[in-house]
């Protein structure tokens, strides 16, 4: 492996960036919901962002797979527009700094790039990595979101009943950096936002909201959610208004709500344990269950740009 330092370039002038939390938001795993996505962004819309880190992109991404856009007018090419991967600096709104690793997740030099970010976050002595994303769940959106939280210490999400026991998954860069700077005695927490099974493949705000709530909780930053709270109320209103006019999803949300209150009843009962809310064969409904209505809703809602 070649030297992970020839993976990005440090820019001057922030020799002050020590101590800070690091959130990693890396586009291209599972992210149902774009529960992930949504938060990153937010950010980027709300906080000034520095660069103080880039990565040498064209090591870590296959252009042919995830094709960088590009203008042409008339008869002559007039924009190009690289991908970018990078660590910045923002500050939240009580004005306290922190990090954010963000852009598309390599494509490759996995082990390169978890040994570049870890020097970075031995360089900057970052003192605690967070990440989020949407995974789709058997969970109705008329509950409370749920979460399954993973660290590199018990003692990062103390408090926090699993959900699921064991499980083989495809991997990710982000999981990869958890596990590597974890065998390195580093702080890394993750939560892995449950979205409705059935809204997985749309814009939830719901899931970002809850997203943002569990990185404020374990970070202590001031991260307002006002504009999600916005998009979320009525985005609800929408799928309130679908699941009325469908008896058949209005059957199939039914039996998510008995079978989400069951599980958290029984949990409370007998002090938690791994139970997975997922579609397990046992007769509980599967998200093909909900319809062609709500689908086609979602659909025509992503269709008019308004998710």
């Amino acid at each position: 492996m070649r030297d992970p330092a020839e993976l990005y370039e440090l820019h001057p002038g922030f020799d002050d960036v020590t101590g800070l939390v690091m959130l990693v938001c890396l586009d291209g795993f599972v992210d149902a919901g774009n529960a992930g996505s949504q938060l990153s962004e937010s950010l980027f819309e709300r906080f000034t962002a520095e660069q103080v880190v880039t990565f040498d992109v064209d090591r870590l991404v296959d252009y042919r797979r995830r094709r960088p856009q590009m203008t042409f007018v008339e008869n002559v090419w007039t924009d190009y527009t690289p991908p970018k991967l990078a660590l910045y600096r923002m500050h939240d709104a009580d004005g306290h700094p922190f990090l954010v690793l963000y852009g598309p997740e390599p494509d490759g030099e996995w082990e390169a790039f978890t040994a570049a970010v870890s020097s970075l976050v031995e360089r900057f002595s970052v003192s605690l990595s967070i990440s989020v994303h949407g995974i789709p769940m058997a969970v109705p959106h008329t509950r409370p979101v749920t979460v399954t939280p993973h660290s590199t210490r018990p003692e990062l999400i103390e408090g926090h009943t699993p959900w699921i026991g064991r499980v083989e998954v495809p991997a990710s860069a982000s999981a990869l950096l958890e596990y590597r700077l974890g065998e390195n005695d580093h702080d890394f927490v993750g939560y892995a936002i449950h979205v409705p099974s059935y809204l997985a493949q749309s814009t939830y705000p719901r899931a970002a909201i809850a997203a943002l709530e569990y990185v404020a909780g374990a970070t202590g930053l001031a991260l307002p959610s006002e504009e999600l709270e916005e998009v979320a109320a009525s985005t609800d209103v929408e799928i309130a208004e679908q699941v009325a006019a469908s008896e058949e999803v209005q059957r199939v949300v039914a039996n998510l709500e008995r079978q989400y209150d069951d599980i958290m009843s029984s949990r409370s009962e007998e002090g938690g344990g791994p139970v997975p809310l997922s579609d397990d064969g046992t007769g509980l409904p599967t998200a093909d269950e909900l319809g062609a209505e709500l689908e086609r809703f979602l659909a025509e809602r992503e269709g008019d740009g308004n998710g």
